[in-house]
């Protein structure tokens, strides 16, 4: 089984100047949401779609299976 990384998200939210509470807030995800993001736990694709749709981009640019 690969292992899931969320790092491209991380690194996406600098770029585009966002904390966490920020995107947590604009996505409408909850916070315990984020912290499973933050552990490299898995997450329902539904919270990884409100991600994509609040940023703009493809599920590609925020997740990385290794």
């Amino acid at each position: 089984m690969g292992y899931v990384s969320y790092e491209k998200l991380f690194k996406l939210l600098d770029k585009k100047g966002l904390t966490r509470t920020e995107l947590t807030k604009l996505s409408g995800i909850s916070t315990n949401m984020m912290a499973k993001l933050g552990k490299g736990e898995s997450v329902h694709i539904s919270v990884l779609c409100k991600i994509c749709k609040t940023l703009d981009c493809g599920l590609d640019e925020i997740v990385e299976i290794l």
